[in-house]
């Protein structure tokens, strides 16, 4: 498989040289050269298959060209011990339960498949890897699980500074060894423009070998499919379409879907889900993409003005609004009415939520109320609700359950490095680590 720059299409590179560069030297993102379809009989048959199955089917029909199956199974095999079940919240609706993996947030299913993607072709050339990551909240938790003592690779992640949640924070401070915390004096975007301006920088990449896991990370988008099929396989035999609303920040788990789309998932249709950092919804409705800062929600995870994949949204649909519209409808909320939804969801479905997948939720609804068609919603929950304990038990006037691996977090002490937003004091720290 190949992959190009949508920066400069003829720029291709294979899919190590994808996945260890992260991005392409002109600043753009690298996309598959082609979108090979699943077969007929697989889809035919996907109820009776389980979630690993699933995602070997995927990986080596995607990746046969750069792996062997019996790789594609290694891999995958090493990655997911954790499933992604859909539970039903009324007679139509279901919610697509994602965060069962190790640090209980939707991203851990991109970092363990990187990981051992990465390990792999780390073993035959034997190189060390430094990756970057940027986080608003469940990235870095994901990454620090992911890649903490996997041989070969360090880790620095950067968070901005009082935006992410106490658990959050402690998932990714707690660990050490290979694994350092940054904390930025800034936004999620001041992170990730550090993070990208370091894959940019000639003299950090003549020094150290960079990679990234976050989602302009190909290898990140590529499992993120996975759990699309896999809610596709669990309500198949209901016979009816089906409609994802997907909680988007960054704008890599809507992505995903649509590569499962262009794969040849059956979904009639995709709802961008957002707060008030809305840069995706305004351009669905007026054809004109106008980032924004970003502001400072209670859906932290998704406090993006400027989503890197929304170029790869737009590249599913050869760069056209009217052909992205068609598919995809945008829908952003505030906190007002994201905190009631979280209400709404305990007291009519006694379903705890996170914000997120309360935005999830009402993008779906918004949609159900527009649309004229019969369908099965399912919105995606990305977080387990007790990564913001505080947050849910003040807005649901009641305590939560909190699982063991989370509590027993808060009284680690954290380990983080501050640092302002300057690029200059990003770098010269890298270096000091030679």
């Amino acid at each position: 498989m190949q992959f190009y720059s949508t920066k400069t299409a003829s720029h291709k590179v294979n899919l190590e040289e994808a996945i260890f560069r992260s991005l392409p030297p002109d600043n753009g993102l690298y996309m598959p050269e082609h979108i090979p379809t699943l077969s007929p009989d697989f889809l035919s048959d996907i109820h009776n298959k389980s979630f690993q199955e699933i995602a070997i089917e995927i990986t080596h029909t995607l990746l046969s060209d750069d792996l062997s199956r019996e790789e594609v199974e290694h891999i995958i095999g090493l990655a997911y011990d954790f499933d992604a079940p859909a539970k039903q919240i009324t007679e139509d609706t279901y919610v697509l339960e994602l965060f069962h993996g190790p640090s209980m947030a939707f991203k851990d299913f991109g970092a363990r498949f990187m990981a051992a993607l990465m390990s792999h072709f780390l073993a035959r050339s034997e190189k060390d890897l430094k990756i970057l990551v940027a986080t608003s909240g469940d990235t870095g938790g994901a990454v620090a699980q992911g890649f903490f003592d996997v041989p070969g690779i360090s880790v620095t992640i950067l968070y901005p500074s009082g935006k992410v949640s106490d658990i959050q924070e402690k998932q990714l401070t707690t660990l050490g060894r290979n694994v350092r915390a940054l904390e930025v004096e800034g936004t999620f975007d001041d992170c990730q423009k550090l993070v990208k301006d370091a894959f940019l920088d000639t003299e950090l990449n003549t020094k150290f070998n960079l990679a990234s896991a976050n989602s302009i990370n190909i290898a990140r988008l590529i499992p993120q499919s996975f759990y699309y099929f896999a809610a596709y396989a669990q309500l198949k035999q209901m016979g009816k379409p089906i409609v994802f609303s997907v909680p988007s920040g960054n704008f890599g788990n809507l992505s995903a879907g649509l590569l499962a789309f262009r794969m040849g998932l059956p979904v009639a249709h995709f709802v961008a889900s957002t707060n008030i950092n809305n840069s995706v919804p305004r351009y669905l409705e007026s054809g004109v993409y106008n980032p924004l800062p970003s502001v400072e929600t209670i859906s932290n995870a998704m406090d993006v003005g400027n989503p890197s994949n929304f170029v790869r949204l737009i590249r599913f649909f050869g760069d056209d609004h009217l052909s992205t519209k068609e598919k995809i409808s945008g829908y952003y909320f505030n906190d007002v009415e994201t905190s009631e939804a979280m209400r709404i969801l305990d007291q009519k479905a006694n379903y705890v939520a996170c914000p997120h997948t309360a935005v999830a939720y009402l993008g779906l609804e918004t949609y159900r109320k527009e649309s004229e068609s019969e369908f099965i919603g399912v919105f995606l929950s990305t977080a387990h609700p007790a990564k913001f304990i505080d947050l849910v038990e003040k807005t649901l006037g009641k305590p939560i359950d909190v699982p063991e691996r989370l509590k027993n977090l808060l009284s680690l002490p954290k380990r983080s490095t501050k640092i302002t937003s300057d690029f200059s004091q990003f770098k010269t720290l890298l270096i000091s680590e030679l």
